[in-house]
């Protein structure tokens, strides 16, 4: 019974962290991307944003979502938009995974969970610390457009760019 109180002392703060909704100012972040830069969500104001958190680099469902950016990096370009892959991987383990997949968007280094926590995305168990497959698309003003929750690795993409349409169908009428 103790360790089953000991597993609420740590999941319980976690999931009562505030759930990001649409219209929402997205969560601000500076984090280090694969090659080593310093990536500053503010910076991509007056731009679409697809910020993806995933759990760990090179693991069959996360390589398969990456992937599926990848091959669809043009339709999304076309949307005028930038993708953003964050995990609590390291830099290094960031380069590993870009290099040897062919991944053309910044995977973003996350490594003490703060970004994964301020966007509810942080799964944690003791000194386990994963971010869960949340996607968010934010607005060319900063907010959150759209929210995805424990998203499907294969038919993730789709959705997104599917979205993305939408959503700048909506705001150009």
């Amino acid at each position: 019974m103790k360790w089953l109180r000991s597993l609420f002392m740590v999941i319980l703060p976690i999931s009562s962290v505030m759930a990001i909704e649409p219209g929402d100012m997205a969560p601000d972040f500076s984090l280090m991307n694969q090659h080593q830069q310093l990536e500053t969500l503010a910076n991509y104001r007056g731009q679409w944003v697809v910020v993806y958190f995933y759990p760990k680099n090179d693991t069959p469902g996360c390589t398969t979502e990456a992937c599926s950016f990848r091959d669809n990096i043009n339709g999304i370009i076309a949307k005028q938009a930038t993708v953003f892959g964050i995990s609590v991987d390291n830099v290094a383990s960031h380069a590993a995974f870009a290099e040897k997949y062919q991944l053309p968007f910044s995977l973003l280094s996350d490594e003490r969970g703060a970004v994964a926590k301020d966007y509810n995305s942080l799964w944690q168990l003791g000194p386990l610390r994963f971010a869960r497959r949340n996607s968010f698309i934010v607005d060319p003003e900063g907010r959150i457009a759209k929210v995805y929750k424990g998203v499907d690795p294969e038919a993730h993409v789709a959705d997104v760019l599917r979205d993305l349409s939408k959503l700048q169908e909506a705001q150009s009428s």
